[in-house]
């Protein structure tokens, strides 16, 4: 951890007391924070902070006490009891004890509150002490870390002070797309913690599937409609000509083909989760398509989402036509659907979060307070606030600071 530099802070009554940071290691069972806390009172002293954290069953106790007075009538003082007697206690349970003096409270922390949360598959030692490195090289103190899941990948998020967000997101960035693993930087306080809406984009990303694809396979140009998707969502291509041009070689299927690409559309692992998590923990959730209405309207009632929008294909005497009907949700419509929803949703553009892979999606990305580009075009990627490269869409939960365990414990509570 780097020593970053921290501005004058205001004075807070008592940072000058003594203290003593009593720290417990060993093997952990229940009672031992009880343990230490009932011995620690006899003593009368003042718990000024508290850190506990298992790993593989070791315990790390660490508590930050004031000094205990000097006994009434004696010579000597009860902090060398104090030591004694937790010494004593915690050799008795076959653990360490150790005992520092000090002044105080911990330092200030510097100006600037981010989370960095790195997600590895898997999480190399190499990539820990680079991304560590980076933070450093920035300025930025790590605070805390702690891990918020170790499958289907691991991730971890550091608590970092004393450096700008956008300073971090620019250095850690490049040291992200280097090691091959992702990393977002979001800014720390209560706005993440109120993120409520989120929006997503629907092919390749809350489907593994490009449903127009889907259609021309029925139509037998699915290699001829591919071809010019992926020139679409490369940006080489305008969105709206290449809509007409690819819709236009659907004409004269059978509208009954729509029932049999909604069977073939196959979510994206993960994204019953993610859906599922987000409406219980209160958010709302949307999508917006290039593709069609035939398709998303089933999907928002069978994953209960609040807001969906799509361009919808026109079908007269039960064939289509090769024409879509209304106003066409390209790159700009998903920024402006995107709006719409916050509105309707009553949550500010800060606190929404925009998940999409390509180039039609990056205004939707940028307007959003936090843009992921979910296993994204290389432009996609390099616009974006972070990047998602595991194929697992559950995996943002981490961003927005949600646990494996907190996900899972929600499964066992709500059916």
């Amino acid at each position: 951890m780097s020593a970053s530099q921290t501005p004058p802070a205001t004075a807070v009554p008592g940072d000058d007391l003594p203290t003593l940071l009593v720290k417990i290691f060993g093997k952990d069972r229940p009672g031992i924070t009880a343990g230490l806390f009932d011995t620690l009172a006899a003593y009368s002293v003042d718990v000024v902070d508290i850190e506990q954290m298992v790993t593989r069953g070791r315990i790390t106790l660490c508590a930050l006490v004031t000094a205990p007075s000097p006994a009434e009538g004696s010579s000597g003082t009860s902090e060398g009891d104090l030591r004694a007697t937790v010494h004593s206690w915690a050799e008795s349970l076959n653990l360490q004890a150790e005992i520092i003096s000090g002044r105080g409270d911990n330092r200030p922390r510097g100006t600037g509150r981010s989370h960095v949360t790195v997600l590895g598959h898997p999480l190399t030692a190499e990539t820990a002490a680079a991304i560590a490195a980076a933070i450093t090289a920035t300025g930025g103190n790590i605070d805390r870390i702690f891990r918020l899941a170790k499958y289907p990948v691991t991730a971890v998020e550091f608590a970092v002070s004393g450096a700008a967000t956008e300073a971090l997101r620019s250095v850690l960035a490049p040291e992200a797309a280097r090691l091959g693993v992702d990393v977002a930087v979001v800014a720390a306080g209560l706005q993440r913690r109120a993120q409520r809406l989120v929006v997503m984009d629907v092919d390749s990303t809350l489907i593994q599937d490009e449903v127009i694809e889907l259609f021309a396979a029925h139509a037998g140009c699915e290699a001829e409609v591919a071809e010019v998707t992926a020139a679409a969502m490369r940006g080489e291509l305008d969105f709206e000509q290449s809509l007409h041009a690819r819709v236009e070689l659907l004409g004269g299927l059978d509208a009954s083909v729509v029932e049999a690409v909604r069977k073939e559309v196959r979510l994206t692992p993960g994204a019953r989760t993610l859906v599922r998590t987000l409406k219980r923990l209160g958010y709302q959730v949307g999508v917006v398509s290039g593709g069609f209405t035939q398709v998303t309207d089933a999907l928002q009632e069978e994953l209960g989402l609040d807001f969906a929008s799509a361009n919808t294909l026109e079908i007269v005497d039960g064939k289509l036509t090769g024409r879509v009907t209304g106003d066409i949700v390209d790159r700009a419509g998903k920024a402006r659907l995107l709006r719409e929803f916050a509105q309707q949703a009553g949550v500010p553009l800060a606190q929404t979060v925009a998940i999409g892979d390509g180039a039609n999606d990056l205004d939707m990305l940028n307007t959003a307070g936090l843009g992921v580009a979910f296993n994204a075009k290389p432009v996609v990627r390099e616009a974006a606030h972070t990047a998602v490269n595991v194929p697992f869409l559950d995996t943002v939960l981490y961003l927005l600071g949600i646990t494996r365990e907190e996900v899972e414990a929600a499964d066992t509570l709500v059916g």
